[in-house]
């Protein structure tokens, strides 16, 4: 090819790789992180199946929750920031009244009471409130100056105060900490004060044992004493841990293959194909494969707060900072349990774990950074 023929060919490449890119704009949808999110279904679903003991069913209603869950994605990233920025005290109102609701009404499953049923479809109202909570915050703190006032800090704390206090009655302490964490991020990214949050560190070190003795369930107190030695019950609550530990570091640097992990197959690992499901992938893809799955989940987040950094308002860049920030959390507290360096909370790793509303309010959240982002885009390009 002669420098005329490459010259003449340069253009036609670059438009047919940026033509994707272009109908993703004008579909509202984020093209690099809708690339993320599809790499992650596909893991998550190899993984799965194997996790499962090769549970086809299992695996079809995963995929069945991941199209309902890019189908409230696209619906999601569709509609304006302004308009989701009005919605907030509804949003937070009505996640409220469905937790009261819970704690009348709700489903007692496995010593929880975390369900609604209406009609034939049961849903868990706190994974709305990990959307309503941040929405809100970021609403109520864009509206007025930043850093916010001493006043507006007691504002939002008692906004996240509230529904976590009613999930942690349910109990579900960690969907509670999501909520909280929500919450928390937006009051962190709007320039909180460090005087702030050197006090809130006080208040919580001098909270730790009143919360110990009075706030925690037997089981919750149980969970941190397995963490700092699970070795003191083996055969019981420590099991857990002690054969996640045996599945990871049996992994090795490449693992021993798909569907070739004994401590799944052989059951020795519970709830494999849910919150243990890393322990699962470490066995399988040994630690070359985690630290691949960790790329993508970067990926994810820096996407993430690259919008928020682009966010032509205050409201949006809080909001797109605390789901990115948030979903770190979901990553961290998972490992760190499963490694044994948190206690275990029942937090799903997420988009790999099986799971229903969890994953839709996951992909709920990512439908609102898309909009962020492609309202940037549609706010710096004037419409013929």
């Amino acid at each position: 090819m002669n420098r005329q023929d490459f010259q003449r060919r340069m253009p036609e490449a670059s438009r047919a790789f940026s033509r994707p890119t272009r109908l993703a704009e004008r579909l509202h949808i984020d093209f690099f992180l809708l690339m993320l999110l599809l790499l992650l279904t596909t893991i998550g679903l190899t993984v799965l199946y194997s996790a499962s003991g090769h549970n086809l069913p299992s695996v079809e209603k995963q995929g069945t929750f991941f199209i309902i869950a890019y189908v409230t994605m696209f619906v999601v990233a569709q509609i304006p920031v302004d308009f989701i920025r009005r919605m907030a005290p509804f949003a937070y109102v009505g996640g409220v009244l469905l937790l009261l609701a819970v704690t009348i009404f709700g489903d007692i499953s496995m010593g929880a009471q975390r369900w609604l049923q209406i009609g034939s479809f049961r849903f868990q109202p706190s994974e709305i409130m990990k959307l309503a909570m941040p929405i809100t915050v970021a609403a109520f703190l864009s509206s007025g100056f930043l850093p916010p006032s001493f006043k507006r800090v007691v504002a939002v704390l008692a906004l996240i105060g509230i529904p976590t206090a009613l999930i942690i009655e349910q109990p579900d302490l960690g969907t509670s900490i999501l909520v909280a964490t929500s919450g928390m991020m937006v009051l962190f990214f709007s320039g909180l004060l460090w005087r702030y949050i050197a006090a809130a560190a006080v208040v919580f070190g001098a909270s730790l044992w009143p919360i110990w003795h009075y706030m925690l369930h037997d089981y919750q107190r149980q969970r941190v004493l397995t963490m700092l030695d699970p070795t003191q019950d083996p055969l019981g609550t420590g099991w857990n841990i002690i054969q996640s530990k045996t599945a990871i570091g049996s992994g090795g640097l490449s693992g021993k293959g798909w569907m070739e992990g004994t401590q799944s197959r052989l059951d020795f690992l519970p709830e494999g194909h849910t919150d243990f499901i890393i322990a699962v992938m470490s066995e399988e893809f040994g630690l070359l494969g985690v630290i691949m799955l960790l790329t993508v989940y970067a990926l994810v987040i820096i996407r993430g707060l690259t919008i928020a950094v682009k966010s032509q308002n205050t409201f949006g860049r809080l909001l797109a900072a605390s789901v990115s920030s948030t979903f770190f959390v979901y990553v961290f507290v998972n490992m760190g349990m499963v490694s044994g360096m948190l206690p275990v909370v029942g937090v799903p790793l997420p988009l790999i774990s099986q799971g229903g509303t969890a994953i839709v309010a996951l992909f709920a959240g990512f439908g609102l950074l898309m909009a962020i982002s492609t309202e940037q885009k549609r706010v710096m390009t004037p419409q013929s």
